[in-house]
């Protein structure tokens, strides 16, 4: 297996303290926020559904089978964790259907909470964030240092990395997405190729974001930059940056970024597109392998703001609240100021 380091540059100076993580289901809780309501009609349900140690996937296709529907008719917008206990929405296609009597579908791994018909599908990405409340245990380490971290974070944010989740276990998806690009392996399960690709696009964009932290400006904006609106996929190159970017800036109305790699001209000034090509110049295969795949030049924001961020230190007990974008993980939040251990139960 090719070795992919996924060690990345820490912007707060490394965990204040460490601590285990997923010690229970309980330990690690998500909610869902899509940003609106059933609106009342149309052919799509929209199911709320709270689920404890399952997956999103395997969930789905259980819905589907309750409701008696081919799986292609349920969707999601996004995947949750399986070692947590998570609220997410479905949406399940039927046109002209009664719905069943959603309270019969209930396990010691699911349940729902709430449904009603809407216009519309769920699509991926289609939600506006994720709220977490997590627990960490035998936590070890100065509780003044970690308190002060923990204010740095909710003051300035943390670096968007893209989660140790999204590579595989000890980096396989990376390694599996060097065959595919080197044609050394053939995939045919689109869901598969698509975690592949995914992973080595998150593996360029955290190259790059991972080198902005040692420079000292992942949330700072430089010219040429591509700056992304907040809570949206557009951005802008400012050639410049003045007075008014700066306090947009400032007041999180935009963000630095970095690329999600693709085909088509960089978008950013010349010497930033030139860093950044200097940097994924030893990654030339998978540059080369995303562009041959179709995907098509983006932008992420380098920055992650931790909204609402609260904590509580009881003994040696550290529970955490905070609401993230869609698209971000709640890891890059906690590596900034707890290592962390994992033991998911059952």
């Amino acid at each position: 297996m090719a070795d992919f380091s996924l060690d990345w540059a820490y912007a707060h100076g490394g965990a204040a303290a460490r601590g285990m993580l997923r010690a229970t289901p309980e330990d690690f809780v998500v909610e869902e926020d899509l940003g609106f309501a059933p609106d009342g009609q149309g052919e799509h349900v929209l199911v709320q559904v709270q689920k404890r140690g399952a997956n999103t996937e395997w969930v789905a296709r259980q819905l589907a089978r309750f409701a008696g529907v081919r799986p292609m008719d349920v969707s999601y917008a996004g995947l949750k964790d399986r070692h947590a206990l998570t609220t997410q929405w479905f949406s399940v296609h039927l046109p002209g259907r009664a719905e069943p009597d959603w309270s019969g579908f209930a396990c010691d791994e699911y349940r729902v909470l709430a449904a009603g018909r809407h216009t519309r599908k769920l699509r991926r990405g289609a939600l506006a964030g994720n709220r977490f409340v997590i627990r960490l245990h035998a936590l070890a380490g100065d509780t003044g240092v970690l308190a002060a971290r923990l204010a740095q974070i909710r003051e300035r944010g943390v670096p968007n990395y893209f989660g140790e989740q999204r590579f595989g276990h000890e980096g396989g998806n990376l390694a599996r997405a060097a065959e595919l690009f080197a044609g050394r392996r053939r995939e045919h399960d689109r869901a598969k190729r698509g975690m592949y690709l995914s992973a080595a696009r998150s593996y360029l964009f955290n190259t790059v974001l991972s080198h902005r932290v040692v420079q000292g400006t992942w949330d700072q904006a430089l010219a040429g930059e591509c700056l992304v609106l907040d809570g949206s996929a557009s951005f802008f190159r400012a050639e410049a940056i003045d007075g008014k970017l700066q306090q947009r800036l400032v007041q999180w109305d935009i963000h630095p970024s970095g690329p999600l790699w693709g085909r088509g001209a960089p978008p950013c000034g010349s010497a930033l597109n030139a860093m950044e090509a200097d940097l994924l110049a030893p990654h030339e295969a998978f540059r080369k392998g995303l562009e041959q795949a179709g995907m098509e030049q983006e932008r992420r924001p380098l920055r992650l703001a931790a909204r609402d961020m609260a904590w509580e230190l009881s003994g040696d007990t550290l529970t955490v609240s905070f609401v993230l974008d869609a698209g971000s993980y709640a890891t890059a939040v906690l590596r900034e100021a707890v290592d962390t251990t994992t033991q998911p139960s059952p």
